[in-house]
């Protein structure tokens, strides 16, 4: 084992070797590693300045770390280029034949362009924040507590992670720099709103979500890491000069791949249908354990949070809490004003963008707002329990009468996305990643408009012409 961990060695050497010997890649590395600290902590001073007018403490609490996390982002950014033109550069270079003939494996090749892709960033952005808190700590700011600092580390860390390994996946399938080099924006911009969502949670002063943040980015960082193994291919390398977009190709091959050439619709059903659906009958299984941790995670944190604050309630206010739960909702106005249509579109776009979060980020977003959506309905269900109310006949009534085709197409359509992340990240030999995904979103299209879009349309006329009666005999009674 240590002789082919050696072997990677001998690949991140050489890739460092070639790294350091441009100038044209080390000053611009050294110029934003040495110089935005010094800008940064200018704006810190500003800041402070401007703020102390208005007694604004909160905000200057916040501002060290958010400054440190801004950067630690910086640096990663510049030395992306090294990774984008990790494989398809040395192509473009004519010096990528000798190193695929060499007595290497893929993950010997793949691990040594991925460690110096890494290690170059990190270690110019750890440079950039410990000049940073050199300089902040001769202002007397507040600087941040020892776990925030090992959240804002970790979290510097997985971002580079992130982003050099989706870098090295775009470089292994495009065919020029030009092309790795526009491709960039699809990272930098994703992960540059990421960082706006976890500079809300760093302001809100929530660390149990940005530890959240840390453990999400790092895992669809392995994941991306896994796809760019599965999906390595020397010859693939050595054998494209050029993509070029062909809509006849792609519309046919989805096409064909969703039809499986059937001839009726009751033969797409018994065979193509069906046999997409045994495809992701393992993710299915899944989905139904995740729905259950789900419903459980909902219920425990309502019981943990909200119980607290119920008990220090005044007997008064938890009497009127308890009459506008138990009062009559105006049931007639409900009915005129949700229509089933409305609830099919509406039911039918939460599977769809529960799909379409799992597609870019290998499942992992599709299925936390699965368990988001799961997790309210064991938040209700104790909420209603700790105000005195009986929660299961309103469950019987309110829930159960479409839930029994509504949750199961959120399963499905959720299964689906988990498979797709699943399939992704497997090796297929003998097929193109464009190939796959094209059948992917084949499979996919195949059970969301012969699985789910049905089950939603009966759930959507249920819930809009029954259960408004059934609840109404409920809370009336």
């Amino acid at each position: 084992m240590f002789s082919k961990l050696k072997l990677v060695w001998l690949v991140a050497g050489r890739e460092l070797r070639d790294q350091f010997r441009d100038w044209r890649v080390i000053a611009p590395m050294l110029i934003l590693t040495l110089c935005f600290p010094f800008l940064m902590n200018e704006f810190a001073k500003q800041t402070v300045d401007f703020l102390n007018q208005y007694n604004a403490d909160l905000i200057l609490e916040r501002l060290v770390p958010f400054s440190i996390m801004i950067i630690g982002f910086f640096p990663i950014t510049v030395s992306l280029i090294v990774a984008l033109e990790s494989f398809v550069g040395e192509k473009e270079r004519g010096t990528i034949e000798p190193m695929l003939s060499a007595p290497l494996d893929d993950w010997q090749l793949y691990f040594g362009k991925l460690l110096v892709g890494v290690a170059t960033p990190l270690l110019a952005s750890y440079v950039s924040i410990g000049l940073y808190l050199i300089l902040a700590s001769r202002q007397n700011l507040n600087m941040p507590p020892v776990p925030v600092m090992v959240q804002l580390f970790l979290l510097t860390t997985a971002h580079a992670f992130l982003m050099v390994s989706a870098a090295i996946v775009i470089s292994v399938q495009s065919t020029s720099v030009k092309a790795a080099n526009l491709l960039a924006s699809f990272i930098v911009i994703p992960v540059a709103i990421l960082m706006q969502g976890e500079a809300v949670m760093l302001f809100w002063g929530n660390e149990q979500v940005l530890w959240l943040a840390v453990a999400g980015v790092m895992i669809i960082a392995l994941l991306l890491i896994r796809v760019g193994l599965a999906h390595f291919q020397r010859e693939y390398l050595l054998g494209r000069e050029i993509d070029v977009i062909n809509l006849r190709w792609l519309w046919h091959t989805f096409w064909s791949n969703f039809r499986g050439g059937a001839g009726s619709v009751g033969f797409w059903y018994r065979n193509v249908l069906s046999a997409a659906f045994r495809r992701i009958l393992p993710a299915v299984f899944f989905t139904v354990l995740i729905a259950g941790v789900s419903l459980w995670m909902g219920y425990d944190w309502i019981m943990v949070n909200t119980a607290e604050t119920i008990a220090l309630a005044s007997p008064e206010d938890l009497q009127k809490m308890e009459e506008q739960v138990r009062e009559l909702p105006d049931l007639e106005a409900i009915r005129n004003s949700i229509s089933a249509p409305f609830l099919f579109l509406n039911n039918t776009r939460a599977v769809a963008v529960i799909f379409l979060a799992g597609l870019v980020s290998f499942s992992v977003l599709g299925i936390l707002l699965y368990m988001v959506n799961i997790s309210l309905i064991g938040g209700i269900f104790a909420l209603l329990q700790l105000l005195g109310v009986q929660p299961w006949p309103i469950f019987l009534a309110g829930i159960v009468p479409h839930g029994i085709f509504e949750i199961p197409a959120l399963m499905i359509g959720s299964a689906v996305a988990l498979y797709f992340g699943a399939a992704l990240v497997t090796p297929q030999t003998g097929k193109s990643m464009g190939e796959i995904i094209i059948e992917l979103l084949a499979d996919w299209a195949k059970i969301f408009i012969g699985v789910v879009v049905p089950l939603m349309a009966i759930a959507a006329l249920i819930e809009a012409y029954i259960t408004p009666g059934l609840l109404f005999n409920v809370l009336g009674s």
